[in-house]
């Protein structure tokens, strides 16, 4: 069992923190206080932007909206929130409340150290469910030598046109990439969540996200782009490159606000668009 001295909290995710923790986070939290900073600041610290707080403000614990929005982020350890709580001079807060984060912390330690060790040998003799075998369409029908891929295209289907143009200079020039397009690789037949979570965390190098007023409506796409960001919880990872081609009405969102953007709506800049996003792809 780890100490609470031994704790590195710099490595341990803000969803190790359980519901019983949040509720009392909230409790200090969310009263408007005209002394101490309240949910407000401590939103800003976490780079929420002003119409993101005033949109959190008609929730009845808007705190807890903020965590969970936040949790997807990189950079959502148990150290980043302590660090963002001191600098807002909550240092109460964390006083009263870090035998419980020091609990929470422990128990995520002892689940993590409870998982199964997974042995490369016995895993690659064959795939253990039946939905894991060829569903791609240049996979190993037994699942020996699965078909892998440089990026996973995260798109809606209003945007096809796009990933079409997309494929056309990705993998049919000098850059010759190979992506993951779901409605072209993926075989008929399989659980849509399970072979995308498959193909996002052990078959995609990286992952480009189309982002449009239409991606923001659908429930793939959001199921895909946060499952991503589960994958690197406390890192700084290229994994996801978000990419922009056409003007949006609706707000970006807030979840990848933190990552560099791709952008092909500036005629200034097209020029470099395809150059950017493969070197991108190709890094190792």
């Amino acid at each position: 069992m780890a100490s609470k001295s031994s704790i590195d909290y710099e490595a341990i995710p803000i969803t190790a923190l359980n519901c019983s923790f949040r509720k009392k986070l909230g409790l200090y939290l969310n009263p408007t206080n005209a002394v101490a900073a309240d949910w407000r600041t401590v939103a800003e610290m976490m780079d929420f932007t002003y119409l993101e707080i005033k949109n959190f403000e008609n929730r009845e614990y808007p705190f807890e909206k903020v965590l969970k929005e936040w949790e997807t982020r990189p950079e959502a350890t148990v150290e980043n929130l302590l660090s963002i709580l001191k600098k807002a001079e909550r240092k109460d807060v964390i006083s009263d409340l870090k035998d419980m984060i020091d609990d929470d912390c422990r128990k995520y330690l002892e689940r993590q150290q409870r998982k199964p060790v997974q042995v490369p040998v016995v895993d690659s003799c064959g795939p253990r469910t039946q939905e894991r075998e060829g569903i791609t369409l240049y996979d190993d029908p037994q699942g020996l030598t699965p078909e892998t891929f440089d990026a996973f295209i995260c798109y809606c289907k209003s945007d096809f046109q796009f990933v079409h143009e997309m494929i056309k200079e990705l993998e049919q020039t000098k850059y010759n990439l190979k992506l993951c397009v779901f409605d072209r690789d993926v075989l008929p037949g399989t659980c849509v969540w399970t072979i995308a979570s498959e193909l996002i965390e052990k078959r995609c190098k990286r992952m480009v996200v189309v982002i449009s007023d239409d991606y923001l409506d659908s429930d793939a796409c959001d199921f895909q782009t946060k499952f991503a960001l589960s994958l690197c919880p406390g890192t700084h990872s290229k994994r996801l490159i978000p990419v922009v081609y056409k003007t949006m009405e609706k707000p970006f969102p807030s979840i990848l606000r933190f990552l560099t953007i791709c952008d092909y709506t500036r005629p200034s800049t097209q020029v470099w668009f395809w150059t950017r996003l493969a070197k991108a792809l190709s890094l190792p």
